[in-house]
């Protein structure tokens, strides 16, 4: 499961590696004027509320830290990148079947629900391509080019032959 997740982030690494801060931090785009890098950081942001939780087993994924260094700056967001992964790594020692309680808000306040600490990795995996996918129309829109086929592609999307590049 680790290795899965390290390599679709490693795809953001990809595309960080290859535009400059100004592409990054761009907000012109609509309908929702957010840039590559607020996609990114979010992404990380959910990650990092599991590692904040997990010694207590309960993970607030409200208590997102927003730091606007990240979303503004690829030397930041590299970073973020490389603390992530480094700290999913750790997660292969541990009980995918453990159970941790969830905090997160769904509209009408904070709500607590039971997860596997695998569930919410998968949950995590999954966001994660759902932000790709953002940051794929955002990025065709200021053409750049996808840094590979599968960015933003959920492992069970079916995809025509024009995909399979």
């Amino acid at each position: 499961m680790i290795s899965a997740i390290t390599a679709n982030l490693d795809r953001g690494v990809k595309l960080l590696n290859s535009i400059s801060d100004k592409q990054y931090s761009n907000t012109s785009i609509a309908p929702y004027h957010s840039s590559i890098g607020i996609h990114m950081r979010h992404i990380l942001d959910v990650f990092d509320c599991i590692f904040e939780g997990l010694s207590e087993s309960k993970v607030d994924l409200t208590a997102r830290k927003r730091n606007e260094e990240v979303e503004l700056k690829i030397v930041e967001g590299l970073s973020y990148f490389e603390k992530i992964k480094m700290e999913l790594e750790v997660l292969n020692s541990f009980d995918f079947e453990k159970v941790i309680v969830v905090v997160d808000d769904l509209g009408m306040g904070k709500v607590e629900q039971k997860y596997t600490l695998g569930g919410l990795l998968i949950q995590t995996h999954s966001h994660a391509i759902h932000h790709f996918a953002s940051v794929g129309y955002i990025i065709s829109q200021l053409g750049i080019d996808i840094p590979d086929a599968d960015f933003g592609f959920n492992p069970t999307t079916p995809k025509n032959e024009i995909l399979k590049v």
